[in-house]
């Protein structure tokens, strides 16, 4: 049996000689960016490189994903491999769809060239006769929980269950032959090491609110009129006041938004419309705080005697790092990039769908330099692809043998220590249960 280090050796060569392909991948994905649930166009790209490359796939799953598989000589576990198809909603980012003002402002495009480098890696240094199980490269759509409207529209015409990629993929049983899920996640932060794990994330849930009150002369009469907008900046300082209640350890973030503020400026706005995410660090501290801004959405109606729907929709849970799969991200990272090229760190505001992976199965979610500028702005871009592109090829593929080399030691060591959170069906039960749709009377 070849040894796992010149395994290793041959798939970092291999990736290298694939350097300009793998990079023309992300570039050309960086300037065509797709919405989640429409990344029909990038879904296609992904589709093509797997089937140059002989490996068989699936398409159409939860409406754009695709996922290939390449089985090793002998069974045994399966490993997830996963890119996110995805773009963010930034209209005046420099490389914006003009028409829909998707942009790739967070690093998706980076996600599927890594992914498709590793598979390129391990196809072409043929090194599945000496790994046990199966890899999946798995391109999932709509991690950006965005467009809530459109997606809620699937929902309610049986398209979709969940809003986001991967909870639908759970959900429709396309990680049911799946034992471990990994990926990348490009970062622009100057402060932090070229590559990082932390310890956990934020989970959430979303809420779309509808205020409505009455119309009138907003000169003329103004008192036979019911002001939405009023209720809702009662409301919105209801919620301030409840910040000073939100414990630290919890990391709370609320942090609405008004899509609709009135009509004319001549007529008491009749209708105001809102959106939020309630943020936590678990999801006993995320539903806490969802009542308490419940109950703010109730007093800014019940003050000016308006009607308010307060539309509760799933989110993503808390992310949290599985520490065996960390142990060989670290190893890696220190290989590749060097002994102080990777740190460990703490707690995450944001959100991520691999939340929602992390509770029923081992999964990691970490974190690759290679990109300039706020994650979610206009100044966001790749600016360095040894990082962006190849680092992550090599990192995901290099992981992929340390689980599977041999009889896949590795990857039954990482499941035996695992303790899922949930079932399956528990995660389904839990994520259904926070559909909920309230219409509150302010008024006698």
């Amino acid at each position: 049996m070849t040894s796992k280090e010149d395994i290793k050796k041959r798939i970092c060569e291999a990736i290298d000689r694939r350097r300009d392909q793998i990079c023309r991948i992300g570039d050309h994905i960086m300037v065509n960016p797709e919405l989640g649930f429409k990344e029909f166009e990038t879904a296609k790209l992904v589709t093509k490189t797997m089937d140059e490359f002989g490996i068989p796939n699936e398409t159409e799953l939860a409406i754009t994903g695709v996922k290939g598989v390449l089985r090793g000589k002998k069974p045994g576990p399966t490993v997830a491999l996963i890119g996110e198809l995805d773009s963010l909603l930034v209209s005046d980012h420099p490389q914006a769809n003009p028409e829909t003002g998707a942009a790739h402002a967070c690093g998706h495009n980076a996600q599927i060239a890594g992914l498709m480098g590793a598979m390129m890696g391990i196809v072409d240094s043929k090194v599945v006769d000496d790994l046990a199980g199966t890899i999946v490269f798995f391109a999932v759509p709509a991690e950006e929980y965005v467009e809530v409207g459109y997606r809620v529209g699937l929902v309610k015409e049986g398209k979709l269950s969940f809003l986001g990629g991967k909870p639908e993929l759970i959900k429709l049983g396309h990680f049911d032959d799946i034992d471990m899920a990994i990926m990348i996640h490009t970062h622009s932060e100057s402060g932090m090491s070229p590559t990082a794990v932390s310890a956990s994330s934020n989970g959430f849930v979303a809420k779309t609110i509808r205020f409505l009150g009455k119309a009138a002369h907003a000169g003329g009469a103004p008192h036979k009129g019911i002001n939405a907008l009023s209720a809702a900046q009662i409301a919105l300082n209801a919620i301030h006041a409840q910040r000073e209640t939100f414990q630290d350890e919890d990391a709370i973030r609320v942090h609405p938004v008004i899509t609709k503020g009135g009509d004319l400026v001549n007529v008491v706005p009749a209708e105001v419309c809102m959106e939020t995410y309630v943020r936590g660090r678990t999801t006993e501290a995320i539903l806490d705080a969802n009542a308490k801004v419940d109950r703010a959405l109730r007093a800014g109606a019940l003050a000016m005697g308006a009607q308010v729907e307060i539309e509760t929709l799933p989110g993503y849970m808390p992310l949290k790092n599985n520490a065996a799969l960390t142990r060989l991200f670290k190893s890696n990272a220190q290989d590749l990039f060097g002994a102080d090229a990777f740190s460990e760190i703490g707690h995450r505001t944001g959100s991520t769908d691999m939340g929602d992976l992390s509770h029923v199965m081992p999964a990691l979610h970490p974190y690759m330099s290679g990109a300039y500028g706020p994650g979610h702005s206009v100044d966001w871009h790749i600016s360095d692809k040894e990082m962006g592109y190849i680092g992550p090829a090599k990192s995901l593929a290099l992981m992929a043998v340390d689980l599977l080399y041999g009889d896949a030691t590795e990857a039954r060591r990482v499941m035996d220590g695992y303790e899922p959170d949930m079932t399956k069906e528990a995660f389904l039960k839990f994520q259904n249960g926070l559909y909920k749709m309230e219409v509150f009377e302010g008024h006698e």
